[in-house]
């Protein structure tokens, strides 16, 4: 993934669900100098499709979002290589959030109380071929590699396929088998499968079990 040249002009997506979040950083941004906000993406399969099209340098990545939360577009993002490094922009501190978008391959994270200087400053980080964690989470991500990174089997969650963890997402907002087939462009009998081997693999068998385990694990939140 190669950084901008030097004197080059840093192209940005945001991606968050909230437009006044939007509004106020693309404003903050726009006003330094050598960085330009190409696209705004209100949910993560958005920012993922832009990412396709318009191969932007950074994605300011939002992770809490409908249809395709921040962690998966992330790995979507980099493991497709699209040429964008994520620095994602959390209200999250909590140790599993940091953690699973890093691993899913996001170059930075910050929290949205940080300074704008903050974000400017991981934004040439990043797009410079380092990484960027806050001063303010450092300590609680190496705690977590430190002492909470399981040493044996993974969690549940871990033994979803991309594919699934999408689905179990989109059941836990709500949406039917029809909704989900088009959202995907799969058919209603392939979401179904999905859906069987989910329940399966998490050994839940109601919407509403799903529901909460994806609230557990920070793919949805509890708001309607």
């Amino acid at each position: 993934m190669s950084a901008p040249q030097q004197g080059n002009t840093i192209r940005i997506i945001l991606a968050d669900d909230h437009e006044i979040v939007r509004e106020g950083l693309r404003s903050l941004l726009e006003k330094e100098k050598g960085m330009q906000v190409v696209a705004e993406a209100d949910n993560g399969r958005a920012a993922v499709e832009m990412t396709r099209e318009l191969r932007p340098d950074v994605v300011v990545m939002d992770i809490t979002m409908p249809e395709l939360n921040g962690v998966e577009a992330t790995r979507m993002i980099v493991g497709e290589d699209l040429g964008a490094r994520v620095v994602a922009l959390s209200m999250h501190s909590g140790r599993k959030f940091m953690s699973e978008v890093l691993k899913a391959g996001a170059s930075g994270y910050l929290l949205k109380e940080c300074a704008v200087s903050e974000l400017v400053q991981a934004i040439r980080c990043v797009t410079g071929g380092k990484a960027y964690l806050s001063p303010k989470i450092t300590d609680a991500v190496v705690d977590d590699y430190v002492r909470y990174v399981p040493a044996g089997k993974g969690r549940a969650y871990d033994s979803l396929t991309p594919r699934e963890r999408e689905v179990l997402q989109l059941v836990a907002e709500g949406n039917t088998t029809k909704e989900i087939a088009a959202s995907l462009h799969v058919s209603v009998k392939t979401v179904e499968a999905h859906r069987a081997q989910i329940m399966e693999k998490l050994a839940i068998h109601t919407v509403a079990g799903l529901t909460k385990f994806a609230i557990h694990e920070g793919l949805t939140s509890p708001e309607p």
